[in-house]
């Protein structure tokens, strides 16, 4: 399957924006989680809420809100763009905020539920033991999480890579900067004569999906047998 120039540049910018999404968003993933199961507080319902809602939300209106707050006239853009001469909007580093925002919720639940797996004991006998708290964390409950880690930033890149309504909205459909693998099959679906250009591209990203899930369950898998070992 012989891919035109156009194509290759939208495939390779979908891996590259989805990478970048996954890579900035874990830490953040693993945080959350933690604090999700470890932690007690007012407002833990509501803060579960928030990591969850692009999920049910249209991702337009995930789209929209980052505009109206990232955008170069946007609340938190116009002070990034004026002082640092930064902006998310209409640029690759857009795209991948968008991507990362609506994968979010996968990566956390993921890690969460294998966090949740984890027995509280273990970490207890060792903070009896004279281990700190971040000593605890990286030595046992991290690496007891990590299945589930691997599979939440597998699945995560794998939603990133079919990321198109919050994107579209959020940086447009550039050639070259924010044209990711589905902003370019929507445009060849609606230019007459590029359906052979189109079906080309759904089998790519059918056959990254798929790649994907695969290496999601065996990655999963030999963690398991890792941590069980």
């Amino acid at each position: 399957m012989i891919l035109s120039d156009p194509e290759w540049q939208a495939v390779l910018l979908s891996l590259k924006v989805s990478s970048i999404a996954v890579l900035f968003s874990l830490p953040f993933g693993v945080l959350m989680a933690w604090i999700l199961v470890r932690c007690r507080f007012p407002g833990k319902s509501l803060l579960d809420s928030l990591i969850h809602l692009p999920l049910v939300l249209p991702p337009v209106v995930v789209g929209y809100l980052l505009l109206i707050g990232l955008g170069r006239r946007g609340v938190i853009g116009q002070v990034l763009y004026d002082w640092f001469g930064f902006s998310f909007a209409f640029s690759w580093r857009g795209a991948a905020l968008a991507s990362a925002v609506i994968a979010f919720p996968l990566m956390v639940r993921a890690i969460r539920l294998a966090l949740e797996a984890v027995d509280p004991r273990l970490e207890q006998a060792a903070r009896t033991l004279g281990a700190g708290r971040w000593r605890v964390f990286f030595t046992i409950t991290l690496p007891l999480t990590l299945p589930g880690v691997i599979v939440g930033t597998v699945l995560a890149f794998a939603r990133s890579l079919g990321e198109f309504g919050a994107t579209i909205t959020f940086v447009s459909n550039i050639p070259d900067e924010t044209r990711t693998l589905p902003l370019a099959m929507f445009t060849l679906i609606e230019t007459p004569g590029a359906e052979g250009a189109a079906a080309r591209l759904c089998i790519i990203a059918i056959a990254l999906a798929l790649i994907s899930l695969l290496m999601s369950e065996w990655l999963a898998r030999w963690g398991r047998k890792r941590m069980g070992a």
